[in-house]
């Protein structure tokens, strides 16, 4: 199986109940194993900044699927959820980005993974770092290594709160 790590962010409506939303589809998911949800973390919005403060978390997940169909079930679970697409950067209710799969540099159309801005992100590196598989793999020693460098609290990232899974999906 192979080891697919997300960026998962809300900054509209329930943000909380987006997240844990969001991870009860994946679960749900056939061929994809639940391995780890980071802590949750709020932070600034980036790029168009005249927006709510986000909410962020990493999953961890192991699976079969191919990327391809990664990128649709992400994709899914954000229509499901009610996401829009309105502009770059702005409010949504839900955000699933694909940041590694499997240790693998992939560039389509629609997909480059690792994701390109990553690293350059305190608010994807902090909670991917705090469920990264150890040893670290390469792409992720690097998450490690820029991680050490950055000043998260100039960053605008604060611990906001442990991960709680519901019980149902509601």
């Amino acid at each position: 199986m192979k080891d697919v790590y997300l960026s998962i962010g809300t900054n509209m409506g329930e943000r909380y109940e987006n997240l844990q939303h969001a991870v009860a589809l994946l679960k749900e998911t056939e061929g994809i194993k639940l391995v780890r949800v980071s802590s949750v973390y709020e932070t600034a919005a980036v790029g168009y900044t005249d927006q709510a403060d986000f909410l962020n978390i990493a999953v961890h997940l192991k699976t079969d699927v191919s990327s391809a169909d990664m990128l649709k079930i992400c994709q899914s679970i954000e229509q499901e959820l009610g996401r829009v697409r309105e502009f770059r950067w702005g409010p949504r209710i839900i955000d699933l980005d694909i940041l590694l799969y499997n240790q693998e540099n992939i560039e389509t159309e629609s997909l480059t993974v690792p994701h390109p801005r990553m690293y350059e992100r305190a608010f994807v590196l902090v909670p991917l770092v705090e469920i990264a598989a150890s040893p670290f793999d390469v792409q992720l020693q690097q998450a490690h290594d820029l991680l050490q460098q950055m000043d998260c609290e100039n960053e605008g990232i604060t611990l906001w709160s442990p991960f709680e899974e519901f019980s149902t999906v509601h």
